[in-house]
């Protein structure tokens, strides 16, 4: 009998995306970067990326695999109301689909003590629990944060809607819990602190003793002598929370206080100064009053964008709160559905590594303006003040480059003749799971698998006294995966006898039925999304050894041979 389990089903459910793994170009005219440094820790190589999110996040997965240490996103909710920027409304099944799809991916990118923080409504909400438990593993739910998006009343509906959920899952719960931050104390907090004792350590509060005797021991159980002389019991249904050995113990250091007058029923003293040291446990509860609402967030982005915000932003106080729980300084923090750009806005400011991507013309309209600002120092709203930002850093451009294959005009899959030869090696390197990093010395040396694993790229009729040439160079001790137009004067089994250090592909045969070719688009107001059948395992991936794009096209370029893109038919 086969192994049964709970699952969440949908129509098209068993259908995927054969996603295209593309490169990423950046456009230096959109990129931006402070004329100076404000301080020895402002970081220039964030990413903005323009583009389909879910062919964005495949593009990220061979070099930031297990580097992201928190993913924020705010997908549009489902709810069937049209925006200004994006369509909201979808089919069901579509949705939980394509929610499916990125998330997997996500998940891939999270570091072992990652999380993903999930913004969503009552609509999808239980659907997008169930479907959570299956990407990340049910162990793997660490809580559900309810926010209070709104402080105002809404009349109009049968009920006034004041709270929209954050869902927080981990790559590793274990892992997530043993990293996670405390919040820091608040000024609610802090006025419970006092000092009526003149106590040398500071301000404190007092805590109970007491805990409900269910699990006691009889050790909890024992009369308490007050400096006064009053005898005290525990209550009924109750004990004490220490023995009694431990409890003088806590005497003796002046950590239980009876009251002015020594007679009252004993509680535990905690310190403020401790308190500040370990901050608070998080709640699942954030009121508006500490991290905003849409309202407040609605008034900064206008200010931003002279009256043409968006509708209903996430305030920066809320994405605050975020990422001072779930990262640190320098940590790379993810943002799929960057919206107006708060997510990294407020990385930007808190020091933190970003990476955002944004499919919609508003990519370059209020992202970029936005994160200009951030840079130069010119935003005083957010949370500006509190983490006194004063400008510095920048951000790389990029946009997704177009699909490799297209279709000449017989209809016949041919090399995209948009791609220049570095681009060509670039995105062939990646598919075959290799990292670009062409040598300057070696000019078969496109990028590498291992110490001694490499590709070459070229876009020649390769002959037999070339390969035998080829081999020659690489040597006995190394291998090479060559990818060419075409060879001649051997067979592809001849070869691999001849030349044991040389793999034999050609272009584009070798990678036809790897993707779903010019496909551009994948997201969520697709409504009629083509699917294919499941991918075949792909080839590990080694970790990219040189994100100097740039530098590398044009080494690969001088490398390839000049002979076109396109050489002779395979």
């Amino acid at each position: 009998m086969s192994k049964q389990k709970l699952e969440l089903t949908w129509i098209g459910k068993e259908k995927r995306p054969k996603l295209e793994p593309r490169i990423l170009l950046e456009d230096p005219a959109r990129s931006y970067h402070a004329k100076q440094r404000v301080s020895e820790n402002d970081i220039f190589d964030n990413r903005l990326i323009f583009g389909d999110n879910l062919l964005a996040l495949k593009a990220l997965e061979q070099e930031f695999t297990g580097a992201v240490k928190c993913a924020y996103i705010d997908p549009p909710y489902n709810t069937g109301s049209a925006f200004e920027y994006y369509d909201d409304g979808l089919e069901h099944s579509i949705w939980l689909g394509l929610m499916r799809d990125r998330l997997e991916l996500l998940r891939r990118l999270l570091t072992s003590d990652g999380s993903v923080w999930i913004s969503i409504d009552d609509n999808e909400y239980p659907y997008l629990r169930v479907l959570c438990d299956e990407v990340f593993g049910r162990a793997n739910f660490v809580c559900t944060i309810i926010w209070e998006k709104r402080k105002s009343r809404e009349n109009r509906r049968a009920f006034s809607f004041k709270h929209d959920y954050i869902a927080v899952y981990a790559r590793d719960k274990g892992s997530f819990e043993a990293s996670r931050n405390p919040v820091p104390v608040n000024q609610e907090v802090l006025a419970r602190y006092r000092n009526p004792d003149g106590d040398p350590r500071g301000a404190w509060q007092s805590v109970a003793i007491t805990a409900q005797a269910g699990h006691a021991t009889k050790s909890q159980f024992y009369q308490i002598t007050t400096p006064s002389g009053r005898v005290i019991d525990p209550p009924a249904g109750n004990c004490w929370r220490f023995t009694e050995q431990r409890l003088n113990e806590l005497i003796g250091d002046g950590r239980i206080y009876f009251g002015a007058n020594g007679s009252n029923v004993p509680r535990q003293k905690k310190f403020l100064k401790e308190s500040e040291d370990a901050g608070l446990t998080p709640e699942t509860i954030w009121y508006a009053d500490d991290v905003g609402t849409n309202d407040t967030a609605k008034r900064h982005s206008n200010g931003i964008f002279d009256g043409n915000g968006f509708d209903n932003p996430k305030p920066e106080e809320l994405i605050e709160r975020i990422l001072s729980i779930a990262s640190n300084e320098r940590d790379l923090v993810l943002d799929s559905f960057a919206g107006s750009g708060t997510t990294g806005a407020v990385a930007h400011k808190m020091g933190r590594r970003w990476i955002m991507v944004e499919l919609g013309e508003h990519c370059h309209t209020h992202i970029i303006p936005r994160l200009q600002k951030v840079v130069d120092g010119e935003d005083k709203g957010g949370i500006t003040e509190s983490v006194n930002w004063q400008g510095g850093g920048g951000f790389r451009y990029y946009k997704l480059a177009p699909s490799l294959i297209v279709n000449d005009r017989w209809g016949n899959p041919v090399i995209n003749p948009e791609y220049n030869a570095a681009q060509l090696a670039e995105a062939l390197a990646k598919l075959e799971g290799f990292s670009y990093a062409p040598s300057e010395v070696q000019w078969w040396q496109h990028g590498h698998s291992s110490e001694r694993d490499f590709i070459y790229v070229t876009t020649q009729n390769l002959s037999a006294d070339q390969l035998q040439a080829l081999s020659d160079e690489v040597g006995s001790d190394r291998s090479l995966l060559v990818c060419c137009s075409a060879f001649h004067d051997v067979t592809a089994a001849k070869a691999n006898e001849r030349w044991p250090n040389l793999t034999l592909k050609k272009i584009p045969k070798m990678v036809l039925a790897r993707c779903e070719w010019g496909h551009d688009d994948y997201s969520l107001n697709v409504a009629n999304l083509p699917m294919a059948k499941p991918d075949p395992k792909e080839p590990a991936v080694a970790p990219e050894a040189d994100n100097k794009k740039s530098k590398n096209r044009k080494v690969a370029a001088a490398n390839l041979n000049q002979g076109g893109l396109f050489g002779e038919n395979e």
